[in-house]
């Protein structure tokens, strides 16, 4: 998971594409960048939040009407300096890009390119080898005078070489601005037209809140298998390259996305409204008394809110987020996300005391935070401490861009709810329905037939993820996890 932005405006779009960032800051905090361009390009990318690392100086350096940004949450490489996106090739035109998702045969495309073609990768990041393979697909064509099929040419070979999920915003100097998504649709991109006067402004993001803080008002989706271009002269150019089937990521309405983005037409916030009345319906079954109802934040807010009404209980924002903490879950290491629970949280005792508490989250994966929370109520004097997720139970890797990449990192997997409720020392636990989590997104949008829920079922919508392949990508997180431990200590 990450998050793209880019814009083709009428004078210098570095302050915008900065503010877009900072709006989904959420999506990534290991790393950040910003390439702009006026005749050249300025780039200013490194390690830690947006706030962190571009200056007053950067900012006045990055001149030009046309740029990317990108925040980023690593899922492969080293996560050094080098990892952070854009991307630059210098050849053909030149090009930038960024990207949000997996690349899963990122390792058999970096040998390829060097072998066929000798181009050198030189980070450990699949937006590189992305953007290699557009410029070796563009660079086979003749080009003399760009005309957008040859942008559409090129991204067909990426559907065809690139395997995974990926949403992707490029630019090529003196040309257009271009997006595309995979032709499964995992990840999310949205485009965006702002019409100021007899001008006129184009943007891409990940999310809609993006473009709406920027005050785009015409915003759709980008569909599954489309590119849309927009050429120098501010026409656009789109087409769709591919008839697979539309299998968007879960997760985001759980977890990833803003609740007032937009993801596939669906609204973030009332799916969670909506999942928390559906998680009551389990809460009920499980038939126990409960005194008050206390959200996770932030996310899980919106759920449990609906769920305590539901249930026509107290509900108590006993839980206070220490909000200049960053999301536990997207933590690179995973002694990081450890110990930085009790400094996000700090519980409000009175409201724990001698009560039957029901604590809401949006999820439970290694159940670390889950764990560290309901110690926390423990010793704040709860008589029973119950656990509900209003996701169903992580099982499975995800190779599609979300840090769940070995098998051994989720509690639920082989295990009973009454073996959980153990691991994470609730009285109970409690969790949505996968049929349930489909039909509140469906709500939003009936057109949605099929989701990837991989980690909740290990059904890969891709279908090219094979045994093998899980346990080269689950060696190499081991392997990863120990070189962070490593720096760590080092």
């Amino acid at each position: 998971m990450c998050g793209v932005i880019g814009i083709f405006g009428n004078s210098d779009v570095v302050q915008e594409i900065y503010n877009g960032l900072l709006s989904i800051q959420h999506r990534g905090q290991d790393s950040a960048g910003i390439i702009t361009f006026d005749g050249k390009f300025h780039i200013k990318k490194g390690n830690g939040l947006v706030r962190d690392i571009f200056s007053y100086e950067n900012i006045l350096r990055l001149r030009g009407n046309i740029g990317i940004g990108h925040v980023r949450y690593p899922t492969v490489g080293s996560g050094g300096g080098e990892d952070a996106q854009p991307f630059m090739v210098n050849s053909p035109f030149g090009i930038i890009m960024a990207h949000n998702g997996n690349v899963i045969n990122y390792k058999e495309l970096k040998e390829e390119l060097f072998r066929k073609y000798h181009r050198l990768l030189n980070s450990d990041n699949d937006a590189e080898a992305i953007l290699n393979v557009f410029a070796e697909e563009l660079a086979e064509q003749e080009t003399t005078t760009l005309k957008p099929e040859h942008i559409f040419r090129a991204v067909e070979g990426v559907f065809k070489k690139v395997k995974g999920s990926y949403s992707v915003i490029g630019y090529l100097a003196n040309q257009g601005l271009f997006g595309f998504r995979d032709p499964h649709g995992i990840k999310p991109l949205v485009f965006g037209i702002r019409k100021e006067g007899l001008s006129v402004s184009y943007a891409f993001a990940s999310e809609s809140v993006s473009l709406n803080i920027l005050n785009f008002d015409e915003i759709r989706d980008v569909k599954p298998g489309e590119v849309i271009y927009v050429d120098h002269q501010k026409k656009v150019h789109s087409k769709k390259l591919t008839n697979a089937t539309h299998t968007p990521c879960l997760f985001e309405w759980v977890y990833f996305a803003r609740p007032d983005s937009f993801i596939d037409k669906v609204n973030v916030y009332k799916t969670r409204v909506i999942l928390g009345r559906f998680l009551a319906k389990e809460v009920k079954k499980a038939n126990i008394d409960i005194d008050v109802v206390v959200p996770v934040p932030d996310s899980a807010r919106d759920a449990a809110i609906e769920l305590a009404r539901e249930l026509n209980l107290k509900y108590r924002e006993a839980l206070v987020k220490n909000r200049y903490i960053g999301r536990t879950f997207i933590m690179p290491v995973d002694e990081a996300r450890k110990s930085s629970v009790r400094q996000k949280l700090n519980p409000i005792a009175s409201e724990f005391k001698g009560k039957n508490v029901l604590i809401v989250d949006d999820s439970i994966v290694r159940g670390n935070t889950s764990r560290k929370i309901i110690e926390l109520a423990r010793q704040c004097g709860a008589k029973k401490v119950y656990f509900a997720a209003y996701s169903p139970p992580l099982k499975y890797p995800c190779v599609y861009g979300i840090d769940m990449q070995t098998k051994t990192e989720f509690v639920a997997r082989n295990a009973t709810f009454e073996e959980i409720a153990r691991k994470i020392g609730a009285d109970k636990v409690i969790y949505q329905t996968l049929e349930s989590l489909k039909k509140a997104v469906q709500m939003g949008n009936p057109e949605l037939t099929h989701f990837c829920g991989a980690c909740f079922d290990g059904k890969y919508p891709t279908g090219d993820v094979t045994p093998e392949m899980l346990e080269r990508i689950e060696k190499e997180r081991k392997i990863a996890h120990e070189n962070q431990l490593n720096l760590k200590l080092f």
